[in-house]
């Protein structure tokens, strides 16, 4: 078994300034922990007070992990942040996905209002829009449309009558019943 050395007040300052002053295991970091240098490969089995072989962590980690070897180095915070990072972007560019496809979606709607009811744009009620939404978002824009030619070409006097029986129309295509 090899003796145990002291690690120089000069290399655990080092070490903890490499860590960022933050466990490497848990993220701890003071006041709320008292932080230890601890030997990724124990000293029991052989390991140096190198700075290689050194790393920070809380009171709590390196009592609880003694004498246990490390078969890697645990992520530095540059390797976590790269990963939070990462992580950000993907939900950034998910959510940027996410509005493009809610607004061409919307842009659809409207397009099938339009052909439903010409100029009402500012006046359309919310329950007709959210109903073609609806219509466009489980059916496609094409089959949407061909429901509003259908409708109108059966109640073109009337859009109120037209505008129910494209309702009847998309909702027995989407129930299979064509």
């Amino acid at each position: 078994m090899t003796k145990r050395k002291a690690v120089s007040k000069s290399l655990r300052f080092e070490v903890f300034k490499r860590d960022d002053f933050t466990c490497q295991y848990c993220g701890a970091h003071p006041p709320d922990v008292i932080l230890h240098v601890d030997h990724i490969n124990p000293v029991k089995l052989g390991g140096k007070n190198e700075e290689e072989n050194l790393i920070t962590s809380c009171s709590a980690c390196n009592l609880g992990k003694s004498a246990t070897p490390l078969t890697a180095v645990p992520k530095s915070l540059a390797d976590r942040a790269a990963e939070v990072a990462e992580r950000e972007a993907q939900v950034a560019g998910y959510a940027a996905i996410m509005e493009a496809q809610r607004q061409r979606v919307e842009d659809d709607a409207w397009r099938v209002a339009d052909e439903l009811q010409p100029g009402a744009r500012k006046g359309y009620s919310r329950d007709r829009f959210n109903g073609i939404t609806y219509f466009v978002t489980h059916m496609g824009l094409h089959e949407t449309l061909n429901a509003v030619s259908i409708a109108k070409s059966k109640f073109p006097w009337s859009e109120t009558k037209a505008f129910k029986y494209f309702c009847g129309i998309c909702w027995n295509r989407l129930r299979g019943d064509r």
